[in-house]
């Protein structure tokens, strides 16, 4: 059971570390909204604030949806808003620290409208540390709900906003899957589909096992639907999501369900799809050769991981070695040559020598990434790694990540410069957001292009012959 303090349901941690495998599916049902919500909001706005991942970005547009079903109207005034939400992630302590600086802020805003609601949910609302911390500290939050709740949203806000009262519901039992929930698409072209939610890996640095819970693949029906409702809405881009793709279907039963699940999305016929993101430990060779065999499975591959040192990787707890991954790398590349990669990677991992901070400049060097995501380590609390000592000095680490990051620039400008002349096909998502005179998008390698051309290309499909390079992006003018 959740422990309860003054109507308080808060997280348990300790619960989603104990937990075992799952062994059956997860129950699902439909979302149906109480009567007594529908217009609820009418005659009022709100502005939600997503930071993260993909993942959050299609949670936040399920709360958008959720909010306007009830009669709500967006806005992106805090001053204007009647309710306030903050769609949070708690990968790295940086990201925790931006949303407590942000509602911090608030306080003298709500202090001039005492009317307004102000709500935190996504990952940081899942953990311990941060609700407590909320309980304590940030009396302006009214309302904190959970990853596994979301769809209570209407009953949890018309309670705050009729009686007044702070209230906290954050369940570390997920429950079951909720479909046929309501969606307010952020992205014009493109569509966000949750395949799967949660990961049963529990690498030790990383805090998503306890936030999002255990593995639960959607049913395969369920996701096709909405996959066609993408295409038939006029989108040209489904992008597949979760923790740990690659396990979609285990606890379905299902042999190989994310192969079979990739093939099945290719054939409603939707123009290009991407997924997000693969674990190497689970990755299997059946998704290169669909990758191969339908045009509209973008040649891309998101791959973490995370060190190339066979020590570090053991105790990170991610199942493999850099060999291995190597090995994996080369048999993509020579089932698909011009297949782009891009991964993560942590430097200043507790106890992480300098040969070993080498063993990940020799990955670099060997798998040549076209685009990789660095971050120094940053402890969470309640995971392994946090308990570990660490002896590196903080300049240590930062030296070592740019030591790294200079590297990663360098072979990707290498990468890039082979695409001048080119021409590539670009969706096109729109004026970039540093020029609005230039549009933005990404290729089907998954580069960033900026480019220039008539007017009326936004969400299209558009030719783009390649001007100049850069380490990451790329720049020309449409065909």
């Amino acid at each position: 059971m959740n422990t309860k303090k003054n109507d308080y349901i808060l997280p348990e941690m300790n619960r989603e570390r104990n937990r075992s495998l799952r062994s059956t599916a997860a129950a699902c049902s439909r979302f149906v909204m109480d009567d007594a919500a529908v217009n609820f909001g009418r005659g009022k706005k709100y502005y939600i604030r997503t930071y993260g991942c993909q993942a959050n970005v299609r949670d936040g547009e399920t709360i958008a949806g959720i909010l306007e079903l009830m009669g709500f109207e967006n806005t992106e005034s805090t001053s204007e808003a009647d309710v306030l939400i903050f769609n949070t992630c708690a990968i790295r302590q940086a990201a925790e620290d931006r949303v407590f600086g942000e509602i911090g802020s608030l306080k003298s805003v709500k202090a001039k409208h005492p009317g307004q609601v102000i709500c935190l949910c996504g990952c940081m609302a899942q953990e311990e540390v941060v609700v407590n911390k909320i309980i304590s500290s940030y009396p302006q939050v009214d309302l904190v709900f959970g990853t596994h709740n979301l769809w209570r949203l209407p009953e949890l806000l018309m309670k705050v906003m009729k009686e007044g009262k702070r209230t906290i519901e954050v369940l570390s039992q997920e429950g079951d899957l909720i479909e046929e929930l309501p969606v307010r698409r952020s992205a014009g072209a493109k569509g966000f589909v949750h395949i799967m939610y949660g990961c049963d890996k529990f690498c030790t640095y990383c805090i998503v096992p306890y936030t999002r819970g255990r593995e639960r693949s959607r049913r395969r029906e369920d996701i096709l639907a909405e996959i066609r409702s993408l295409r038939e809405e006029g989108r040209k881009e489904a992008v597949l999501l979760g923790q740990n793709v690659n396990a979609y279907g285990k606890d379905l039963g299902m042999e190989d369900g994310f192969t079979s699940l990739l093939e099945s999305a290719a054939e409603t016929g939707i123009e290009r799809i991407r997924f997000y993101t693969s674990h190497p430990r689970d990755y299997s060779a059946t998704t290169i050769d669909a990758m191969r065999k339908y045009p509209n499975i973008m040649k891309s591959l998101h791959l973490p991981v995370q060190s190339g040192s066979d020590e570090i990787l053991k105790r990170m707890n991610r199942g493999y070695t850099a060999d291995s991954y190597r090995k994996l790398y080369d048999d993509m590349r020579a089932k698909i040559p011009e297949i782009t990669f891009t991964t993560d990677l942590i430097v200043g991992f507790p106890g992480e020598t300098d040969e070993q901070f080498q063993a990940t400049l020799d990955l670099v060097d060997y798998c040549q990434f076209d685009l990789a995501y660095s971050f120094v380590y940053s402890p969470r609390a309640g995971t392994p790694a946090a308990r570990m000592e660490d002896s590196i000095p903080a300049e240590v680490k930062k030296e070592r990540l740019q030591i790294l990051n200079d590297r990663l620039s360098a072979i990707a400008a290498t990468r890039n410069a082979a695409y001048l002349g080119r021409k590539v096909r670009v969706l096109c998502e729109g004026p970039s957001k540093k020029n609005a005179a230039v549009y933005s998008g990404y290729s089907e390698e998954n580069k960033l292009v900026n480019f220039t051309g008539p007017e009326g290309l936004e969400d299209r499909i558009v030719d783009v012959e390649i001007t100049e390079t850069h380490s990451f992006s790329l720049d020309g003018k449409a065909v």
